[in-house]
């Protein structure tokens, strides 16, 4: 027994020796972070919050003070030049009689409510609603597509959705470095992280499903 313990104990060492050193975890991370947030800024099925949020706590346990600073730059250059291609994308299809695949995936991630919500918005505040929608769960899909839909230009979009895409980074850093810093172990502080992340993301349409659910009160009731 005690023979089987040894060879676990060794075997677990010999595992932990053999793990890349921070600069080769770096030289991995940052593009796969680069890559993992502009892949879902076009796909917007990918969480990249939580890929954020957790780039952010192994950060936190690294020794290199500017681990974090290079997640945030990473992450927000990430997010806006996969916004940009996006909307590059989508102008291509309001331009053309014919549309385009990317613009009807677009029209199929906005509801119609939420949708006419946008371009209400929108027509209210201009750029300004693009930080918002960036900070809202499943917000940035219809306020692009409004802005499309406006024929706004490129140009001005991307004005607009460049200081979106810093308060996006800097929202859900700051995030992981909350959960990572509750934890010796990053791994510990990941979980805590995606958790916190996947509240953030999922709280708000759990609370409007809940809310229609509800049955109106007598005073609503006509």
């Amino acid at each position: 027994m005690s023979s089987l313990v040894s060879e676990t104990l060794g075997g677990l060492s010999d595992l932990l020796a053999g793990l890349p050193p921070e600069s080769t975890q770096r030289a991995a991370g940052y593009p796969s972070l680069f890559l993992l947030v502009a892949v879902g800024a076009l796909v917007p099925v990918v969480p990249t919050g939580a890929v954020v949020s957790s780039a952010a706590v192994v950060a936190l346990h690294q020794s290199d003070p500017l681990a974090l600073g290079l997640v945030f730059v990473v992450a927000a250059s990430a997010a806006f030049l996969g916004d940009m291609t996006l909307y590059w994308l989508g102008r291509r299809g309001v331009r053309s009689k014919n549309g385009s695949r990317w613009l009807e995936e677009l029209r199929g991630h906005a509801a119609p409510d939420r949708l006419e919500q946008a371009q209400a918005r929108l027509a209210d505040h201009g750029t300004a609603v693009l930080v918002l929608s960036r900070l809202i769960p499943a917000g940035r899909i219809p306020v692009m597509l409004a802005c499309l839909l406006a024929r706004m230009p490129i140009a001005v979009f991307a004005r607009g959705n460049l200081p979106a895409c810093l308060a996006w980074a800097a929202t859900y850093q700051l995030i992981g470095v909350l959960g990572g810093s509750l934890f010796q172990e990053a791994w510990q502080g990941v979980a805590v992280a995606v958790g916190l992340t996947v509240i953030v993301s999922a709280g708000p349409a759990l609370w409007r499903r809940f809310r229609r659910g509800r049955p109106d009160s007598p005073g609503q009731a006509a």
